[in-house]
Order: structure tokens, then sequence, then C-alpha cells
């Protein structure tokens, strides 16, 4: 496999750095800040899943949907519109997003510059243009990368796209993600390969159940494993 030049195509947020366990961090806070009266928290978070299912089909991903979702889950829970105080209070829990220090995880950097020599790469992200270039300019991962998409959704008709953009040819080309929703099936339905590197703190919507018989699928723990099969 490493003899022959292909085409890596790589995820950014919890592969390249992390990112959900921020939103966890500042769900838990809003959780607690409800402080409903009859629901604990674990209904709570299904009920806000819900919400957040939802809004990611119609507004997208990112800061700017939790808060709208975090909003509305308040609206639903107490059956009125949120005040000016209330609104400043969940904007203030979710401060911690946006002056987050981004950094790649243990390794990346020095992955990428190894595979890069060798191979070509491209990012592929999802989520807000600005908010999502912003990360990628503070990781300095960038000049890594032949091509930066930043895509709304990343479906099959989004690799799809992708391979008629860069005339890639499927069977010499690997998605690397740590979401089973939006990084390995929908590249394998496009004819990809795809190599799933898990991350503890993935989002619940994206967990998805991959085929333990595909053999087109790579399982890795660690991105810097990368280098052992590329």
């Amino acid at each position: 496999m490493r003899l022959r030049r292909q085409v890596l195509i790589f995820d950014a947020d919890d592969t390249l750095w992390e990112n959900n366990i921020l939103f966890e961090r500042v769900i838990d806070d809003y959780l607690d800040w409800l402080a409903h009266p009859t629901l604990g928290k674990v209904e709570l978070r299904t009920i806000l899943d819900d919400i957040e299912r939802a809004n990611a089909v119609v507004h997208g991903y990112g800061s700017k949907v939790l808060l709208r979702s975090l909003g509305e889950c308040f609206e639903r829970l107490y059956e009125r519109p949120v005040d000016e105080r209330e609104r400043r209070e969940i904007e203030a829990l979710a401060v911690a997003i946006a002056e987050h220090r981004v950094e790649p995880m243990p390794g990346v950097a020095d992955t990428l510059a190894d595979l890069g020599s060798r191979h070509d790469l491209l990012l592929l992200t999802k989520g807000d243009p600005e908010e999502q270039q912003r990360k990628l300019d503070a990781s300095q991962l960038a000049p890594h990368f032949g091509h930066v998409h930043i895509v709304r959704e990343k479906d099959t008709d989004t690799y799809l796209r992708l391979t008629a953009q860069h005339t890639l040819t499927p069977a010499e080309t690997w998605m690397i993600g740590n979401s089973p929703k939006s990084d390995i099936l929908p590249a394998r339905r496009a004819g990809m390969n795809a190599v799933f590197i898990p991350y503890e703190h993935t989002w619940v919507l994206e967990h998805d159940e991959l085929d333990p018989t595909d053999d087109r699928v790579l399982h890795l723990t660690a991105f810097p494993d990368l280098l052992h099969h590329f």
C-alpha cells in the first residue's frame, strides 16, 4: 500500500484537533443551569439531541446552531420564550468554545508532514465556513493540504462531487475520520476506502454502525498509526 501514491482525505474536528468535548462541556453546564424541576440530565439530553438533530438538517453545524438549540430547548421545556437575561446567560455558557485555543492532537502535524511527502492530502470538513476556517487557521495545518473543502453536509453526494471535481479514483482514495455517519459510511457508499480512528467524545449524532466484515475500512487506534499503512 505504501508504494503507491494515493489521495488521502482528512476530516478535521475530532480527527485533527479536539472539538466536540468543548460542546459537551457547554451542554453539561447548560443542563445544570436549566435546573428543571422534574426531568433529570439524561431525559433533558434526549430532548436536546432531538432538537439538535432537527436543527442540523435546516441550519447546519457549529456553535451558532448549538446556541439556537439551547434556546429552543429552554422554550420547549418552559413553554415560553427566552428573555434577555436568560439569552445572555446561555451565550455566556458557550463563550469557552470561541475562546478555546485550537491545537492539533498529538502526532498529527508530524504525521501529515510525513504522509504529504508521498501522497496527495485533502481536507474535508463540515460546518459554518467562517468558524471552520478560523479553527484551521489556528491549527496551522492548512499548508499540508492541496485543497480544503468546507461543506454544509458530508453525505454520499458530497463525496461523489469531490470525486468528480478532483477526478479521483475511488479505489485509490481514502477518507480518514472519527465519524461513522459523516466520514466512513458515505465515503464507502461513494466507492472510496476509509480509515476509522475512534474518538472518545464523538458527538452522539455522528454515531452509526459499521460493517465489521468490510475489508475496505481500516480501523486504527491513533492518528500516527497511519504511517504504518500509508
